[in-house]
């Protein structure tokens, strides 16, 4: 019998393992993460064409939607068909149209080439072993000038850890992730590591860093 219920409880578990992510959270996420300040720091605007890679459910991505307006357009990414299905559903419930849902590769978002001003990757770089291949696709993806937004929470208590012991703890510090923007051709143009703390948990203070694409970046492309 016993047996029989820890089967049973870990078939339900995977439906409310996304915290955060399940909408049910979102509200309460609205009180700690400060989406506002970010927008603004990213420069997104009306009539934006940005990217939201790892959407989950779909919670920036409705955010970026209503900020950009009916003349921008929101790329929502995941890997995980489930997450984008609930996201269609949220999106034909609020009659949101100006979101395009794409199903990405681990190592490829499959964005359009060249047409995009923001991608954001919010507590998602920490899960991609391929982040090589992301970063120069999502390079590939921005106009000149065109801003990638990477956020994550550092853990303290893996704060003086490895790339690797941080990630299997699912944080990240920023001490990793600027030089590989950077080998990526990004020009790091904002960084903050006082973004507040996920959800509200003093063990997890948020870090944001934004790279930004050559404004004359032609001749890179063929680099990448």
């Amino acid at each position: 019998m016993n047996a029989v219920i820890g089967v049973i409880i870990l078939l339900i578990f995977p439906l409310f393992g996304f915290g955060q992510y399940a909408e049910y959270d979102w509200q309460e996420r609205d009180e700690w993460m400060p989406v506002e300040r970010i927008f603004k720091l990213a420069g997104i605007e009306n009539g934006s064409q940005v990217a939201d890679i790892g959407c989950h459910e779909g919670y920036l991505s409705i955010h970026l939607a209503n900020a950009v307006g009916k003349g921008g357009k929101v790329y929502a990414v995941d890997v995980r068909r489930d997450r984008l299905d609930l996201l269609r559903d949220h999106l034909k419930t609020r009659w949101i149209r100006n979101v395009k849902v794409i199903l990405g590769d681990y190592d490829n978002p499959k964005l359009p080439e060249g047409q995009l001003d923001v991608v954001m990757i919010i507590d998602t770089y920490h899960e991609m072993n391929d982040y090589k291949d992301i970063l120069k696709h999502v390079y590939k993806a921005l106009k000149p000038g065109g801003r990638l937004v990477i956020l994550e929470k550092m853990k303290r208590r893996v704060r003086s850890g490895t790339r690797a012991e941080q990630t299997d703890a699912h944080s990240l510090s920023h001490k990793y992730v600027r030089p590989e923007m950077e080998a990526a051709q990004f020009i790091i143009t904002k960084e903050i590591d006082d973004l507040g703390d996920w959800e509200n948990d003093a063990d997890k203070p948020m870090w944001l860093l934004i790279g930004e694409k050559e404004k004359d970046s032609k001749w890179r492309s063929g680099k990448l």
